[in-house]
């Protein structure tokens, strides 16, 4: 592998007692990446889940990252497989829920805040920089007093699970963008929709 790679890690927590949660999104996006490139994933002795390929014909070289570490813990995992595949931060897309954005929405963006996501501020520490690529996925902010935890770790509502499938795929279409026109084209096509 060589410094041409990507690597895609899609955050969430381990488990099926989890995988529904909107905190998950970023799991079930990759889950999507995965059967597009008609691939499964193995076991990574950086505490992940990955595939290792391309992304269609011809298209970029991909390592897509489920961290198995619970989702305050994702810089471990991200960070050694940056390292073990040689890949710089320019090309780390990290694919994750965020509530400061409305349902079926998605925006991207490079660096920044972590707005109080927690798997975000591990990443950002473990890989000594905040200048990565997110794929920002809309779970939008919890009804009245809600504690945010409580909201992010429930599974999606009846209503929003029919919308779900176009999000996830959306989300990997934005994914495919941002490796093969950049973070610009992706934004005008995503943040405009």
């Amino acid at each position: 592998m060589s410094s041409d790679t990507w690597l895609v890690a899609g955050l969430g927590n381990p488990g099926p007692g989890y995988a529904g949660n909107r905190h998950n999104i970023g799991q079930m996006v990759l889950d999507e990446l995965a059967q597009r490139a008609g691939s499964k994933f193995k076991t990574h002795s950086s505490r992940a889940q990955i595939i290792q390929g391309r992304l269609g014909v011809g298209g970029p070289r991909v390592v897509l990252a489920k961290p198995m570490t619970y989702m305050n813990l994702s810089g471990g995992p991200v960070a050694n497989l940056a390292k073990f595949f040689n890949i710089g931060l320019e090309n780390l897309i990290v694919v994750h829920d965020e509530i400061d954005i409305p349902f079926d929405t998605i925006k991207l963006k490079r660096g920044g805040g972590e707005g109080g996501h927690n798997g975000l501020r591990d990443i950002s520490k473990a890989m000594g920089s905040k200048d990565y690529l997110r794929v920002r996925t809309g779970v939008g902010r919890p009804p009245g007093r809600m504690d945010t935890a409580d909201w992010v770790l429930q599974d999606f509502s009846k209503t929003e699970k029919q919308a779900l499938p176009f999000l996830i795929d959306n989300a990997a279409d934005a994914v495919e963008l941002l490796m093969s026109h950049g973070l610009e084209a992706a934004q005008g096509k995503f943040h405009t929709a």
